[in-house]
C-alpha cells in the first residue's frame, strides 16, 4: 500500500511569487474552518469551496503528479469509502482518479497550494508546512 510520508509535494511550472495562498476545501467541515483560522494568521487565502465548485479533472491530474498518485489525494476516511464497502477492495490509480472526481468526499482535504508547494491534509506537519511557506 503506498503511503504519503511527505506532506509537502512541489507544483512544477508554478510561480511561487506571483499567486495568492490557494486552499481547497469543505466550507462546512468543522478541521478545515480551524485550519483555514490558522492559515489567515499568516496571510490571505483564496479560498476553493470543492462541493459547489468541485475540482476538474486537469486540476486532479496536476496535483496527482505533484503528490506522486491519485491515491496521496484520497480520503479513506469519507463515509462513502465505507458505504460503498471500498475498504475491502483492491484499487488501482485509475479508480482514485475515478472516484475523486465522481464524488467530492473522496477528496483528501484540505488541499493547501502555496506557489509551486502542496500540502495535502489536515495532518500538524501539512498545516505547519503550508504556514512556513506562505
Amino acid at each position: 500500500m503506498f503511503r504519503v510520508r511527505a506532506a509537502r509535494y512541489e507544483l512544477p511550472g508554478r510561480c511561487h511569487v506571483c499567486s495568492m495562498p490557494k486552499i481547497y476545501l469543505l466550507p462546512s467541515c468543522k478541521t478545515c474552518q480551524r485550519i483555514l483560522a490558522t492559515l489567515q494568521q499568516v496571510g490571505e487565502w483564496e479560498v476553493h469551496d470543492i462541493k459547489s465548485d468541485p475540482i476538474t479533472k486537469t486540476q486532479l491530474e496536476a496535483f496527482a503528479k505533484t503528490a506522486g498518485s491519485y491515491e496521496a489525494l484520497f480520503s479513506r476516511r469519507a463515509v462513502l469509502y465505507r458505504e460503498r464497502g471500498l475498504k475491502d477492495q483492491t484499487l488501482a490509480e485509475d479508480d482514485y482518479k475515478r472516484l475523486i472526481l465522481e464524488h467530492y468526499t473522496f477528496l483528501k482535504r484540505p488541499i493547501m497550494e502555496v506557489g509551486n508547494q502542496l500540502f495535502v491534509g489536515n495532518s500538524k506537519k501539512a498545516v505547519e508546512g503550508a504556514v512556513r511557506a506562505v
